[in-house]
């Protein structure tokens, strides 16, 4: 089984983290049977639950992209204002 970041993983609410943990015990216990069919299952699962948390992180990036472009915006009208 395959555990999504760290950063996803904090970004998970609570009932969807219990849901991950979960799935991946689930999966994990599979693998050791060697019912590695059943495991891609779980996988699917969890990899599916996570979605809305990549969305998260995705958007958190943007913000944080937004607000940069508007500091280096800021320093170029101060470096104007000085200039003049």
């Amino acid at each position: 089984m395959r555990h999504c970041s760290v950063q996803v993983r904090g970004l998970l609410t609570r009932d969807e983290l219990d849901r991950y943990n979960g799935l991946m015990q689930v999966g994990g216990y599979l693998e050791e049977q060697n019912q590695y069919d059943l495991a891609y299952i779980v996988q699917k699962e969890v990899d599916i639950l996570i979605l809305p948390a990549i969305e998260r992180l995705k958007e958190k990036s943007r913000d944080r992209d937004r607000a940069t472009a508007e500091f280096l915006e800021s320093l170029k009208a101060v470096d104007d204002e000085e200039q003049d």
